[in-house]
């Protein structure tokens, strides 16, 4: 399958496929389920590669290292490293992705609302 970035999906590879449904499209790129907890903790402000695996827990190097380039190039976050030494690598949502916070803010309240924590039924 050709990818809207011109990729084909082959093991590390991610695009968002072409499809005429902008649902379809929103939903390849955050129905992964570590897509949206990395925006969910962007959402504050920036925070360092270091800070994102700590605040997801058990989230691998290689996978956070792989969505992250993926939000980046689908334009959802900004990277900017800094000219130091040891070097520092900050990351961002960018104003398309500060647009993803309606659709956390509807989840949250989907799963408030529907989804309750089982001792709160």
């Amino acid at each position: 399958m050709v990818h809207v970035d011109g990729t084909t999906k082959n093991g590390n590879t991610i695009g968002v496929p072409e499809e005429d449904c902008p649902i379809t499209r929103t939903a390849y790129l955050v129905g992964d389920k570590w897509i949206l907890l990395i925006v969910r903790h962007l959402i504050d402000g920036c925070l360092r590669f270091g800070e994102l695996q700590q605040a997801l827990g058990n989230i691998s190097p290689k996978t956070l290292s792989q969505r992250l380039k993926m939000l980046e190039h689908a334009g959802i976050v900004s990277r900017t490293i800094y000219a130091e030494v040891p070097p520092r690598v900050e990351y961002t949502l960018t104003e398309k992705g500060q647009a993803l916070t309606d659709i956390m803010e509807a989840m949250r309240q989907f799963g408030e609302e529907y989804l309750p924590l089982p001792d709160s039924r």
